[in-house]
């Protein structure tokens, strides 16, 4: 398994600069920066103390996801259980993946959080978010060979100008010093927006819809895999990329999401 030849693959520092040299020259710059662009809380805006945050109204209103939560699909439970304990979803339905993890439950808390990072222009939060996924995902990232975002299709990535997933993967890459491939993936198709539709209309629309770049295909092999995403619906779309990911021979594919639509299940 090949990863550092990649063309896009992403590490820790700046070429050239010794580490503490480029470090101490981000943060003078960071500080320059928020003396002309005070920092604003990630959730409504106001200004806040530190750059990447979220102010005290919004930190209480977001509901972030810990322990006790199911091993496979990271799904928070409503009381802890002895041993590793798996869901009932996961139980009767394996998922393609073999394990996923996410910082925030999608609700009212936190939606406005992701759709201003998303369609907002806020690319600013995406070191604070993926500070918090370094988080919630820490097992995940010990473990990863490489990380890969969810790809958009070329026309929505051209309308939005940014891939928001690309980012967070990106600003993982840089912290943890995992290789990142932004064009691991294809999404060689343009699929209708997965809102409103059910579980079984979401995995229809997303089937055959990812490919790999077959420039990509040594690197893959024998490979854990983390999955980038902003949001865990179903679970359809990063159960496809895991698929096409499974195929190409990866030896397992871990997904971390910034948020995900979950109620506490019973363990």
């Amino acid at each position: 398994m090949q990863v550092q030849d990649a063309d896009e693959t992403v590490q820790g520092s700046e070429p050239g600069l010794p580490a503490r040299l480029w470090t101490a020259l981000r943060g003078f710059a960071g500080r320059a920066v928020d003396l002309v662009l005070p920092p604003r809380c990630l959730g409504c805006g106001v200004e806040v103390g530190g750059a990447s945050t979220l102010c005290p109204d919004c930190w209480g209103k977001a509901s972030f996801i810990g322990p006790p939560l199911c091993a496979c699909c990271g799904r928070p439970f409503e009381f802890e259980a002895p041993g590793v304990a798996v869901c009932g979803g996961c139980i009767a339905r394996p998922p393609v993946y073999d394990r996923a993890r996410s910082v925030l439950s999608y609700d009212d808390g936190s939606r406005h959080i992701i759709l201003a990072f998303k369609h907002g222009d806020r690319t600013d939060a995406a070191d604070g978010l993926a500070a918090w996924m370094r988080r919630a995902g820490a097992e995940l990232l010990a473990d990863a060979d490489l990380i890969a975002p969810v790809p958009l299709h070329r026309w929505r990535l051209w309308a939005r100008r940014y891939n928001q997933s690309a980012l967070l993967a990106l600003a993982l890459g840089r912290m943890t010093g995992v290789p990142t491939v932004p064009d691991l993936l294809v999404r060689r198709r343009r699929t209708p927006i997965q809102g409103g539709l059910s579980r079984a209309g979401r995995e229809r629309n997303v089937a055959g819809a990812f490919s790999l770049r077959t420039a990509r295909r040594e690197m893959v092999k024998d490979a854990r895999v983390l999955l980038v995403d902003d949001v865990f619906t179903t679970g359809a779309t990063v159960s496809e990329c895991a698929k096409v990911l499974k195929r190409a021979g990866a030896a397992r594919v871990d997904v971390l999401t910034l948020a995900r639509v979950a109620r506490p299940v019973t363990p």
